[in-house]
């Protein structure tokens, strides 16, 4: 079986389009609506296309939501910007997509201002409450306590997301925030139709989500969760938005809501309270920065650990001649498995909140640091984890998440991956607010070396502290090509979050891919432990057998990450939604 072939089998629209078949375009949740183009435009090589992208002639969004995409474009449309519609999008996206979209929970953002030429990460990352400490999910023989970190108030962070996208707002937008924020206050307050995916999301977390009175009300018919078809309105959430459309920020961090949040906390042992909320800061960072085969990368810095280890990673592949041995080779993925295993490694080891511990990425992401590790990998046999250590780059110094990217006809473009960490986070709706809590606390370490829900082991760097931001996976990054914005791209997954990243900067420029044929590549990923090269359906059994050869672990399990991709080229936007996300849309003008 080819790669192509076997990528047939990722899900019943992609089988349809390899079976030459025409589908309508609502069908593949993308979307379009171009003006004719005034002149014939050469397009993507159709000829040598396996799936043909959507096309924007001006701009463009894609999300994990329809609903939340069309309110992007809508607004680009009335003349805002990238960073206009991707607040408008981050707003959107709570009402509709409540299992990962929020403003309860945290993220990051990275946008190019076209006019300078600037680009920059603006960090939203939730903060651990000031009474939060090391030991906190410990009892008293120090053993970790089963999800005190996932499903109760003890789990929730301090959230950043309204507090970071309304400084993107106000600092690189041209609307106003109750101009963005008025299509979602509209979705929350005259509801949607829920979908099968979501819900069946609802079905799966039902239990968790039916403790709790608030959280009821909005998601539960009766005593069983919204079906498909059923309006999800949330009056609550409609409220709190308007709060925020009229007053800013201050409405969430100081107002009614940040007493109802505390409030909540009080009822049920959680440990935010007003003061925490109105002492939380959104951190402007500069983007993590490297090059591969000509382009530059520009991704998240910590507390995120997605753009360093994206770029630590990509140095050493560019070692490998990987356009010539292969897409999908055993080979490729041989090689593309060991630098995964270093680069996890050296994450349970070093990285953590920069403001509170120093985290060598200069020498992680070095040239230097890259080549000691290329030599580390044997070309024909896999490495066992319990082989490989943290490096030493000092010397070298000198799921449910969701993300959406964002391009205008200015230049200007935006990559932004948001969080309440499980679905629906702790499940938690603070009383009075419609607003989903997130358990991002779970990112912490909570005891060195014990994994996390996402199988990910931490060290002292990520310890728990007050006002410290978590360690995260989120990795928004945007791809230049000769100083301009040439791939925007995202994706939600937890710990696969920087392999699916990587795996779509590797599928554009070493295998010449356009955003549909990377989405609907089967993907990859190791992360050192446990010690399994985890594999979507659809890779070859050849290739699954010399891997297995070569000393590999192979298991296959669900599907990875939903990217969101924007390609800039002369003829125009081409992007795509991954189709692992029946909900997602991609749509421009």
């Amino acid at each position: 079986m080819n790669r192509f072939a076997a990528r047939c089998r990722l899900s019943s629209a992609v089988l349809a389009l390899c079976a030459g078949l025409s589908l309508p375009v609502a069908s593949m949740a993308q979307t379009v609506t171009a003006a004719p183009p005034a002149q014939p435009l050469v397009r993507y090589d159709i000829g040598d296309s396996i799936f043909t992208p959507v096309w924007a002639g001006r701009g463009m969004v894609s999300s994990e939501h329809r609903l939340a995409t069309q309110v992007g474009v809508d607004i680009l449309k009335k003349g805002g910007n990238a960073v206009d519609a991707a607040v408008a999008v981050g707003f959107a996206l709570a009402v509709v997509l409540p299992n990962a979209g929020n403003i309860g929970g945290g993220g990051f953002m990275v946008v190019h201002d076209a006019a300078s030429g600037k680009d920059v990460a603006i960090d939203f990352r939730e903060m651990a409450p000031a009474k939060a400490g090391r030991d906190m999910y410990l009892d008293g023989q120090g053993k970790v306590v089963a999800e005190r970190s996932l499903y109760t108030h003890l789990a929730v962070g301090i959230p950043g997301t309204v507090a970071g996208l309304a400084h993107a707002q106000a600092k690189y937008g041209k609307l106003t925030l109750a101009d963005v924020i008025a299509p979602a206050i509209r979705l929350a307050e005259e509801g949607f139709e829920v979908s099968p995916q979501l819900a069946g999301l609802l079905e799966v977390e039902k239990d968790h989500l039916a403790k709790w009175d608030a959280t009821r009300a909005i998601f539960f018919k009766g005593d069983q969760p919204l079906r498909a078809g059923d309006m999800l309105v949330n009056k609550d959430l409609a409220e709190s938005l308007k709060q925020i459309a009229a007053n800013g920020p201050k409405a969430f961090y100081e107002g009614t809501i940040a007493t109802r949040i505390a409030e909540e906390m009080g009822r049920h042992g959680g440990l935010i309270t007003t003061d925490d909320l109105k002492a939380y800061k959104v951190v402007e960072r500069e983007p993590v920065a490297g090059s591969y085969r000509g382009y530059t990368v520009k991704s998240m810095p910590p507390p995120s650990s997605g753009g360093t280890h994206i770029i630590q990673m990509l140095n050493v592949l560019e070692r490998f001649p990987l356009k010539d041995m292969g897409s999908d080779s055993a080979r490729t993925i041989h090689v593309m498995a060991e630098t995964m295993k270093l680069a996890y490694a050296d994450r349970s080891e070093y990285l953590g909140d920069p403001d509170f511990t120093k985290v060598p990425v200069k020498g992680l992401t070095s040239r230097g640091y890259a080549e000691e590790l290329a030599k580390k990998i044997d070309p024909e046999k896999a490495t066992p984890a319990s082989g490989i250590k943290p490096g030493k780059p000092q010397p070298y110094e000198s799921d449910q998440t969701t993300h959406f990217s964002v391009a205008d006809d200015q230049g200007n473009v935006v990559a932004t991956t948001y969080t309440l960490n499980l679905n629906f986070g702790s499940g938690i709706v603070a009383a009075g607010t419609g607003i989903l809590l997130n358990n991002e606390m779970d990112d912490f370490s909570a005891k060195p070396g014990v994994p996390n829900a996402f199988g990910l082991v931490g060290g002292d760097a990520n310890a728990i502290q007050p006002y410290k931001r978590p360690l995260s996976s989120m990795s928004p990054t945007i791809v230049l090509k000769d100083g301009k914005p040439w791939l925007i791209t995202g994706s939600p997954g937890g710990s696969r979050i920087i392999t699916t990243t990587m795996e779509t900067i590797i599928d554009h420029i070493d295998f010449g891919m356009n955003p549909a044929e990377s989405a609907a590549s089967p993907r990859v990923h190791h992360q050192w432990t446990p010690d399994e090269l985890r594999v979507e359906k659809g890779l070859s059994p050849d290739t699954v057998t010399l891997l297995q050869q070569m000393g590999h672990k192979v298991v296959v399990k669900p599907t990875m990450g939903r990217t969101q991709t924007i390609q800039v080229l002369p003829t125009g936007l081409y992007g795509y939604s991954d189709p692992r996300n029946p909900d997602g849309a991609t749509a421009g003008y």
